[in-house]
Parts: structure tokens; C-alpha cells; sequence
């Protein structure tokens, strides 16, 4: 047998560092499983409670945010949108502002993820930029779109039509061995905690402190250990190889996207690269776009069988995402204005740690909670 001479032992060491890396994307896995399934617990049946009823489109784009925030998937509101269109209870023309809003609620969780850098400074700055170039992508993309749809219903309208093209009765879901693998380990962690007591409130909150506690250790290590599998000039083909072709970043996020079926999955899982410095934001910013069309694809393949209306809100979610790619990818300068805005917001985030509270506080809780209580109570009113 041979002897494990110190050259042995340097030549595995990129392996084993790979392995580790996996092992620990696998553990990043679960903890963001955790954390949605810690707003779930409590945020399921207020998400439902929220959306059904709404009559303003105002007040549906704020809850929209609102819900997919409570329940950290906008796939979640999506499908809880849908089988309140199909019931009845939420016109078509409320439901597509909800969508809007389930887009940018769900970018919230990159955001958090990108906290687990905070005590290191230069890397908090690149994941924080990284993490909210998606918001503001989202937000930017809402600020026109809305208004243009509140004018002339062209994404519903549009939706309709593509709906009378398409014949229900083909659909379900792609099978996803990782996704069943990550679900199973958080559920024996989640029956742990059920196991010694915790149930409610306090099962929502001991999940969200384990979530936190294994995406900081996730984090962590992966950064370190990346650092060095990228040393030998990777990091610079990788940024040479996305920048040279920004389509082929966003058929990348499509493709990882549609594998994972969570656009929170995939932006997340480029926070740690670009704390580590490894990618550029200018390089990764496609991906996220691509993400935002890949996350479509299994609500769409779901609403073939789930009647003409869940079809049309599953098919005005898919065009959203596509104009919205369409407003920024074509051109670079488009591109440059959600990367500015993520840039400033992450300098001052430097400077005063307070503005991370006041921006995920105002932009995901306050504004939508104020926006959806005031066009309410107009309605109602």
C-alpha cells in the first residue's frame, strides 16, 4: 500500500476541498430549507389571509410582497394565488400585481443570506451588493411595468391569449432528487425540535435561529475553502468567460433554476462567491436574471393541470420576468443602473450597519404593510 507522502497528500487536497465545499453547499441547502419552512409555519395561513379579499391593485402589489416575505417562496403565493383565482375570490387583474409583488418578496432571502458576512467587512460589502442587485432589478422592473399594466392589462391579455394556445391536460412536476434529499434532512431537524416540545411560534423561531446558525457556519467555510480552489487564476476565466457572454450567464440561471426550481436557491448560492471575491457583479448579474424566468417553468408545467385561470396567472408570471429581462439584459448601460444602486446601498451599508435594518425593514415589511392597509381601507372605504 502506498505511503501518504506530503506531495500525496497536496495533490488530493483540491478534491477533498471540493468535497467539503459540496458538503457544505448541501448544508446552505437545508438551512435555507429551514428558514422557509420557519416563516411557513406561522406565515401560511396569514399569506392565504392576506391575498384573499384584496380589490385594489395597489394594495394587491403590496401583498403580494407581503405574503411571499411571510412565507419565503414565491412559488408558495403563487400557487395560493392561483387556487383563489380558481375559486373565485381574486379577480385576474388583482392577481397580476400580487405576482409582481411575489417577485420581489422573494428576493429577500439572498438579502438575509448575505448577512452571514456582516463581520467581515470587504466581504459583507461584495455579498450585500451581490445579494440586492436582484432587488433592485425587481424594483426597477415593477416601477415600469406596473403602472403600464394598471393602463393597459397587457401582460393579462397577453396571458389570455397564449392560454387559449396551450391544451391543459399534460403537466406536474420535475423530479428532483437533491430537492427530495435537501427536504428530507430538514424535516428530521425540524421533528427533532417537535420531539422535545417546540410547536407554533416557538417551533418557527428555533428553526429560524438553527437556519441562521448553519448558513453563518455554511458560509463561512465555503468562502475559506473557495478562496483556495479559485487561487490558480479560475476566478479570473470564470468573470472572462461570463462577461465575454452575458447570454451565457442568463441560460445558466435557467437552466440551475429550473433544476432547483427555486430562484432563491440559485441567487443565494452566488452570495458566498461573491463575498469571496470569486465572481463580479457585472459577470453574475445575468444569472439572476435568468433565475428570474427559471423559476416559472414548474409553476407553469403545475398550472397545465390546474384549470385556464391558474394557466394565465402561472403564464403572466413567465412574461413578467421575460419583459423584465428584456428592459436590462440587451443593453449594458440597462444593466449598470441596478448594479449602481446595489453598489451605493452596500457602501453605505459600510459605513452605518443600520441602513441593512432600515432597508430590509422599509422596503419588505413597512412600505408593503402601510401600502396594503391604506389602498385597503380606500377600498373599503
Amino acid at each position: 500500500m502506498p505511503s501518504l507522502t506530503p506531495r500525496t497528500v497536496r495533490s488530493w487536497e483540491p478534491y477533498l476541498r471540493l468535497l467539503i465545499v459540496l458538503s457544505l453547499l448541501f448544508l446552505f441547502l437545508v438551512a435555507i430549507e429551514l428558514l422557509g419552512t420557519s416563516f411557513k409555519t406561522i406565515g401560511r395561513d396569514s399569506a392565504s389571509q392576506l391575498i384573499a379579499g384584496v380589490a385594489s391593485p395597489f394594495a394587491g402589489l403590496a401583498v403580494g410582497i407581503l405574503a411571499t416575505v411571510l412565507v419565503q417562496s414565491s412559488s408558495v403565493t403563487t400557487a395560493t394565488i392561483v387556487g383563489l383565482v380558481g375559486s373565485g375570490q381574486v379577480p385576474l387583474s388583482i392577481a397580476v400585481p400580487m405576482i409582481m409583488g411575489a417577485n420581489i418578496g422573494t428576493t429577500i432571502t439572498n438579502t438575509l443570506v448575505s448577512l452571514g458576512h456582516i463581520t467581515r467587512r470587504d466581504e459583507f460589502r461584495r455579498a450585500f451588493a451581490g445579494a440586492t442587485v436582484h432587488d433592485f432589478f425587481n424594483f426597477l422592473a415593477v416601477l415600469v411595468l406596473f403602472p403600464l399594466e394598471i393602463a393597459t392589462n397587457f401582460l393579462q391579455r397577453a396571458a389570455t391569449t397564449m392560454a387559449t394556445w396551450i391544451t391543459p391536460g399534460i403537466g406536474g412536476k420535475f423530479p428532483n432528487p437533491l430537492k427530495d434529499a435537501v427536504k428530507s434532512v430538514a424535516k428530521r431537524l425540524q421533528h427533532l425540535l417537535e420531539d422535545v416540545g417546540l410547536n407554533g411560534g416557538w417551533l418557527a423561531l428555533a428553526l429560524f435561529v438553527v437556519a441562521l446558525v448553519l448558513i453563518v457556519v455554511a458560509l463561512l467555510f465555503i468562502t475559506r475553502n473557495m478562496r483556495v480552489l479559485m487561487a490558480q487564476h479560475i476566478e479570473k476565466m470564470l468573470n472572462d468567460v461570463l462577461g465575454r457572454s452575458g447570454l451565457l450567464g442568463l441560460l445558466i440561471g435557467i437552466l440551475i433554476t429550473t433544476a432547483v426550481q427555486s430562484s432563491s436557491i440559485t441567487t443565494s448560492l452566488l452570495i458566498p462567491m461573491f463575498g469571496a471575491g470569486i465572481l463580479r457583479l457585472e459577470s453574475a448579474f445575468p444569472i439572476m436574471m435568468g433565475a428570474n424566468i427559471g423559476t416559472t417553468i414548474t409553476a407553469l408545467m403545475a398550472a397545465l393541470v390546474a384549470g385556464e385561470a391558474g394557466l394565465i396567472v402561472a403564464l403572466v408570471h413567465l412574461n413578467f420576468n421575460l419583459m423584465a429581462t428584456l428592459m436590462f439584459f440587451p443593453v449594458k448601460r440597462m444593466r449598470a443602473i441596478p448594479i449602481a444602486c446595489a453598489n451605493a446601498l452596500a457602501d453605505a451599508a459600510l459605513r452605518n450597519w443600520l441602513w441593512v435594518v432600515a432597508y430590509i425593514g422599509i422596503a419588505f415589511v413597512l412600505l408593503p404593510a402601510l401600502g396594503a392597509f391604506i389602498f385597503s381601507f380606500l377600498d373599503n372605504g
